[in-house]
């Protein structure tokens, strides 16, 4: 039985980040795994994609290769059928000020009521078992290009708008914004890859 918090929408997980975060000076990766639960691949997705995205946290040099980190190895172990997700020691102990983190819950839960508006079940097969998978590789793709991303303009925004989509598109059980989310992948993708060239 899956005993972590199930959360359906984005404001619900954005508030129970920020109780989660009171009382203490830092808030660690472990801090934030600990209220997902670590066999959540949605919130997990969704999470590494709003921190990427967040201009209070992302444009931290070092960030978005954290994040990668954290999706590629979450990603191969969904692939590989493991029932709980194991991240190592000194990734979950990474850390930032409760300050910062708190400042960009806040900026990100402006505009999360109106997204959670839009989403709803639909196109779940999606969404679902041979679409989790797809899902996976596809993060699996963003995570390997994510440390170039670092310095290439605006590309790792994409990366964390991918990433967010696909968290999204899993808790919501909404295959049309799966697509989306494959659409903003192929175009991120290809767009540091001619930067690149």
């Amino acid at each position: 039985m899956n005993d972590d918090p199930q959360f359906t929408t984005l404001e619900q997980l954005i508030v129970r980040l920020r109780e989660a975060a009171q009382g203490a000076d830092r808030v660690s990766l472990r801090a934030i795994i600990e209220t997902v639960g670590s066999r959540s691949f949605g919130p997990l997705l969704l999470i590494a994609g709003l921190v990427t995205l967040m201009p209070i946290i992302g444009d931290i040099p070092g960030v978005p290769t954290v994040m990668a980190v954290v999706v590629l190895l979450t990603s191969i172990q969904l692939l590989l059928h493991r029932q709980y997700f194991w991240l190592p020691g000194w990734l979950l102990n990474r850390s930032i000020s409760r300050k910062t983190f708190v400042k960009a819950l806040q900026w990100s839960l402006s505009p999360a009521h109106s997204i959670d508006r839009l989403l709803r079940p639909r196109l779940v097969f999606l969404t679902r078992r041979a679409g989790i998978y797809f899902i996976a590789v596809m993060c699996i793709v963003i995570a390997a290009a994510m440390p170039p991303m670092e310095v290439v303009p605006f590309s790792a925004t994409g990366a964390g708008a991918a990433l967010s989509a696909f968290g999204l598109s899993l808790i919501a059980q909404d295959g049309l914004l799966a697509l989306l989310a494959f659409a903003l992948t192929a175009g991120t993708l290809g767009f540091v890859g001619y930067q690149l060239l």
